[in-house]
């Protein structure tokens, strides 16, 4: 008997009652029990009071297969935390050298704050004082007498890891939507890849790093970080860009070939299913464009951390259907609000030659003519 790899209590909330089918991408992709949050469920029981050895290969592969989107999570009528059971069961079947090369590669990759700071250097992300120079708001910031409100000297943007490789333009876009955010250059990684990839421990660590390295409100223009960073440092420290920018006033509208331009916006799983936050940046599109909801806006685009590495195939088949839909959607851009989305988005869109730009939520909405911002 196993017996130790998952929170009991956790464990047996699930009732088997199957709301999570419909929502579970893996399972709507091959239609087997085993690849639904249900079955995985089943399976983690069986592990966990011995019935299957720990070496079992239908373990090995589910624990794989799960995209960790937490889609059956808003659904489940007994309030099952998957996310937080699938994080356990990968520790459980991703130690040492059983863990993916590529996700061991890229975490002790991220676990070298010289290194961040270089690509942050050579790559131009955003830079600016450690502290916020005065109280007062940044030109571009919304009014507000929250705690932590924008520009607020309390408050420190986060440079994400990816980000700050590939996405240098993003934190500075955050930047120039407010001013007074501060902006330490040293900060290193705030542990999602390694809670994703069976190491719960190290990325508890590297949270309370990053938060003792950003002091005060941290704001984040990745969900799937905010998500992490919430549950380790607590959702009254961090804030994701949308929520951060929530009331902030209409700008111009944004126009392209002379007309408003129109925009659908991919959700991240993990800022929508982990922290319930999807209203506040489809309120931003609508305030600059013609806002288009897509009909699987929800649902995973296959990017799921390093899953679209570890995993391609898959991920790509899920992305194909995403692209389809974008493009029937008849829309100029698709916008991310995090950084892996982006990427899995653009690198499709660019395959198939589209029309259709993705772009961060923070990079349109500096598109807005700055003369139209509030002052």
């Amino acid at each position: 008997m196993t017996g130790d790899v998952f929170n009991p209590e956790q464990l047996s909330r699930c009732i088997s009652c199957g709301f999570c089918l419909p929502a579970c991408p893996t399972y709507a992709m091959t239609g087997d029990e085993a690849s639904s949050p249900r079955g995985r469920i089943t399976l983690m029981r069986a592990l966990q009071d011995g019935t299957l050895p720990p070496d079992d290969d239908t373990l090995a592969e589910q624990s794989s297969f799960c995209l960790g989107c937490r889609a059956c999570e808003p659904v489940c009528p007994a309030g099952v935390e998957y996310g937080s059971l699938l994080e356990q069961w990968r520790v459980h079947q991703w130690r040492g050298p059983r863990r993916p090369l590529v996700a061991r590669a890229l975490m002790l990759l991220v676990e070298q704050r010289w290194v961040l700071r270089l690509l942050g250097l050579v790559r131009r992300a955003a830079h600016g004082p450690a502290v916020a120079p005065s109280a007062e708001p940044g030109p571009a910031a919304a009014p507000s007498a929250e705690p932590g409100a924008a520009g607020r000297p309390d408050a420190r943007l986060m440079l994400g890891c990816v980000e700050r490789g590939l996405f240098p333009a993003v934190s500075r876009a955050a930047r120039a939507l407010d001013p007074g955010l501060a902006v330490p250059t040293a900060q290193g990684c705030c542990g999602a890849l390694h809670a994703h990839n069976g190491d719960l421990a190290g990325g508890e660590r590297l949270a309370e790093r990053l938060g003792e390295d950003l002091p005060g409100t941290i704001v984040t223009t990745s969900g799937g970080c905010a998500a992490h960073l919430a549950s380790v440092l607590g959702r009254d420290r961090v804030r994701e860009l949308s929520t951060w920018l929530a009331e902030r006033p209409a700008g111009a509208e944004l126009r392209v070939a002379g007309r408003r331009a129109r925009v659908a916006l991919q959700d991240s799983c993990h800022l929508r299913n982990g922290l319930g936050v999807f209203a506040e940046p489809r309120a931003l599109l609508r305030q600059v464009a013609d806002y288009v909801e897509l009909p699987s806006a929800a649902t995973c685009c296959g990017a799921a951390g390093t899953y679209s590495l570890l995993r391609p195939k898959e991920s790509r088949r899920i992305l194909d259907a995403k692209l389809d839909e974008i493009e029937a959607a008849g829309v100029d851009l698709v916008v991310a609000v995090n950084p892996g989305c982006l990427r899995q988005l653009r690198t499709g869109l660019r395959r198939r030659r589209s029309p259709v730009r993705a772009v961060h939520l923070a990079e349109l909405l500096t598109r807005v003519e700055p003369a139209s911002r509030p002052v």
